[in-house]
């Protein structure tokens, strides 16, 4: 315990030399066994897990400390990052009550008694993440979106308001081939729909959504066929970079 409050002092001293009070919380979404998930880090000697996220340096530029921050916990550098929400309530968390379920003595309240942080979300490929941890932490995986247990500071709010935002972007804008390989078919392209939107399987309309998605025209049909399902094998596709690049920038 000692060495964690000298840890804490020192992110302290850190933070009043080089960091802001601005930070970023950010909820990574990925998508395994036709489940979404969400990346979370067991803060360390604890039970308690939390969000991702971390403080921005005076020098940084916002952005830039989301990438950062993502690249420390996942190992990739390159994501779909889209900000949803800023948190700014002056009641947000109590600091003594997060030291005590972190197993530390609430006199040394490292925490500031006010913290603003920007959300936002990431769109990754599941197979790619490297889940990494740090200094402050003992574990970093995958929990299904569903099952995310009580978290510490207020992010089940951060991560709820996530989600919501994610299915509102989803129902209108096409993001899901960030949550997929390379190449994929279709019908995996509308099951992550599905889940994402609540939908049980098969609750979009095959042909309505195959027509939806094909319209955006950045889809590039592969003479290569999915093997080793019971039925026939589909045609796998893939995107094409420079058309869907058009099409983010123009849904800015």
């Amino acid at each position: 315990m000692e060495k964690f409050i000298t840890v804490l002092q020192d992110i302290k001293t850190l933070f009043n030399r080089s960091l802001s009070e601005l930070s970023i919380d950010c909820v990574v979404f990925g998508f395994h066994d036709e489940q979404l998930k969400v990346l979370l880090l067991r803060a360390k000697g604890s039970d308690s897990w939390m969000l991702p996220g971390g403080w921005i340096l005076k020098t940084e530029h916002l952005e830039d400390a989301a990438y950062r921050i993502l690249k420390e916990r996942t190992g990739l550098g390159s994501i779909f990052l889209q900000q949803f929400h800023t948190f700014g309530a002056n009641n947000r968390y109590n600091g003594r009550e997060i030291m005590a379920r972190l197993g530390l003595p609430p006199e040394q309240n490292f925490f500031p008694e006010r913290a603003v942080s920007v959300g936002y979300y990431a769109l990754v490929e599941y197979s790619l993440v490297e889940p990494q941890t740090d200094m402050m932490t003992d574990e970093c995986r995958w929990w299904d979106v569903n099952e995310i247990p009580e978290l510490l500071f207020d992010h089940n709010e951060i991560a709820s308001r996530a989600l919501k935002a994610l299915r509102k972007q989803f129902d209108h804008e096409a993001l899901g081939f960030n949550l997929l390989p390379e190449k994929f078919t279709l019908v995996e392209l509308q099951r992550v729909y599905e889940t994402i939107l609540g939908l049980k399987k098969g609750g979009l309309d095959r042909g309505n959504f195959q027509k939806k998605i094909l319209g955006y025209g950045f889809l590039e049909r592969l003479d290569e066929r999915k093997t080793g399902g019971a039925h026939k094998s589909p045609y796998l596709y893939r995107i094409d970079p420079a058309k869907y690049g058009a099409y983010l920038r123009e849904n800015e």
